[in-house]
């Protein structure tokens, strides 16, 4: 593949977050990037407002004029701009065929793993950005810190979230790689265990030899990787909380008086200082650690690391407090494989000790909901939820598979207070009925769930509000102050147009070369005025 700025990529799916950052990096490297998705979000108003053309909805017409098509992984090989592509003759490419050229050049840290990769490649990137490495960064979030999730730096370091599904991950070239844990998911891909493992052995196989590993040997896959490279006389880093066979341990883990998740770290018998975290749970001191030590295989000091760790605010949808009311906290996860919803429940527990927790959890794909049945039903812990709501399942890529369904799961789960709640709505309708303070309400979801807590949150500020209101005027026995009279003025809709001054609905009508040849009237235009 031969990429060159200025060349016109067209990514089909660009509201994703995989593929909504590789646009982001193009546009930042220089060339024309359009794109397509079903729907507009915020990572394609975002893109938009950055220069990317964004396309509503499918049409065969929107890849006219393109020179390659990038497509995600949900994207079917039938789909409409695909089929359209193969006749124009544009090739067509998978995140995997193209990473690694938009990456050349740079210092690769890969971070992988069932769990835990996106926080930890956030936290690699924002100690990198604090310490003044300036690197280049992809992940499969939106870093709070920086508020994007993906950019281009002037330094020699590029973090990228090393995503396992669909073989992503293999189109690397890295020189520094972490492997958090290894453990089965993604059945509509991976059919067997074993398929998964064996993607991730060939994954490490990347590494040049004098490139790093670093593995968590509290996960018992991961470690196989460690120590088959440690036997090969290979550059490993391995790391776990209280475990002696690790070359980095993180001990004496608790939550300090501020609400720090705080731990000491040692290397190699030598204690190097003690972290500080504002994310709860042992999951996170993994995280934490990994990261720690990805900074440090960059030169960058430790106790520089764990500062810039302190003031690390998390990602989006990674146990992201949506907003709290009249006693209840609503708090944001994407939780959606059971050992992660238990990792969840545990760190909600250990923040919120005296809090009711109800466990909100939209089960994601059929195939995920089939084949990891029995393991759902010991995630959700009594002794962490207590109430659980859960919803219909989001079928994300997939068709209906007879038989599977929520109400199943509901029925076979050995809670003493779990529901189904079908539908979106019928999860706000029970929490606003039931729910009452202190509570935390835990909205586990890789789908469309958080609507959930955005509906209960305004539900209860209104009610609230109407009930302060109600107080304020039983109270007050004094005439209310006079005020000033005023007259309501019509609004007048104006068409809202991007920086480029064309009407984004116009844009959806347009081919990409009429939507060029617009763009350069808009420019002379501008032009014109300036120069006046």
């Amino acid at each position: 593949m031969h990429l060159v700025p200025g060349q016109h990529i067209h990514l089909v799916g660009i509201g994703g977050f995989g593929l909504s950052a590789i646009a982001r990096v193009l546009l930042q490297q220089g060339y024309i990037v359009s794109g397509s998705d079903k729907a507009r979000n915020a990572l394609v108003l975002g893109l938009e407002r950055e220069g990317a053309i964004i396309y509503d909805g499918h049409n065969p017409r929107y890849v006219e004029g393109a020179e390659m098509l990038i497509v995600s992984s949900a994207i079917p090989a039938e789909h409409t701009e695909i089929m359209a592509a193969h006749e124009l003759g544009i090739p067509v490419y998978k995140r995997s065929d193209i990473i690694a050229a938009i990456m050349a050049g740079q210092h690769a840290i890969a971070i992988a793993g069932t769990h835990g990769k996106t926080t930890t490649t956030a936290m690699t990137t924002h100690i990198l950005l604090e310490t003044n490495q300036r690197p280049s960064y992809i992940i499969g979030g939106i870093l709070r810190n920086s508020g994007t999730n993906a950019s281009i730096g002037t330094g020699d370091a590029f973090v990228i979230e090393a995503d396992e599904y669909d073989n992503m991950f293999l189109g690397l070239r890295p020189q520094v790689e972490v492997v958090t844990n290894v453990e089965y998911d993604h059945p509509d891909f991976f059919p067997t265990p074993n398929s998964m493992i064996d993607a991730f052995s060939r994954f490490v196989g990347l590494l040049p030899q004098n490139g790093l590993l670093i593995v968590c040997v509290d996960d018992p896959t991961a470690a196989i990787f460690g120590r088959n490279r440690l036997v090969a006389r290979l550059p490993v880093a391995t790391y776990g909380i209280e475990n002696q066979l690790a070359m980095w341990q993180a001990v004496n883990v608790r939550v300090d008086s501020g609400g720090f998740n705080t731990f000491d770290v040692i290397h190699d018998g030598r204690q190097m200082g003690t972290v500080q975290l504002a994310l709860p749970g042992d999951h996170n001191v993994q995280n934490g650690l990994a990261a720690l030590i990805a900074a440090h295989s960059q030169s960058v000091p430790f106790n520089e690391a764990a500062r810039a760790l302190k003031t690390f605010q998390g990602t989006g949808r990674r146990f992201e407090v949506r907003g709290e009311t009249d006693g209840v906290v609503v708090i944001d996860d994407y939780a959606h494989h059971p050992t992660a919803i238990e990792a969840t429940l545990k760190a909600v527990r250990s923040r919120f000790p005296q809090h009711e927790v109800w466990a909100v959890w939209q089960p994601h794909t059929y195939s995920r909901t089939q084949r990891l049945f029995e393991r759902y039903l010991s995630a959700f812990d009594p002794a962490y939820a207590d109430h659980v709501l859960i919803t219909d399942i989001f079928a994300a890529r997939e068709m209906p598979i007879s038989g599977v369904n929520s109400a199943g799961v509901v029925a076979a789960l050995a809670h003493p207070d779990a529901h189904h709640t079908p539908k979106l709505l019928d999860a706000v309708n029970l929490l606003e009925a039931q729910v009452q303070g202190p509570a935390v309400i835990i909205i586990m979801s890789a789908g469309d769930a958080p609507i959930i807590g955005v509906e209960f949150l305004k539900r209860r500020q209104q009610r609230q509000s109407v009930i302060e209101t109600r107080e304020s005027k039983a109270v007050s026995t004094e005439p209310a102050p006079e005020t000033e009279e005023t007259t309501d003025v019509p609004q007048v809709q104006v068409a809202d147009t991007g920086d480029d001054g064309i009407d984004p609905r116009e844009k959806t009508r347009m081919s990409p070369p009429a939507f060029m040849e617009k763009l350069r009237e808009e420019q002379s235009k501008r032009d014109a005025n300036d120069a006046e």
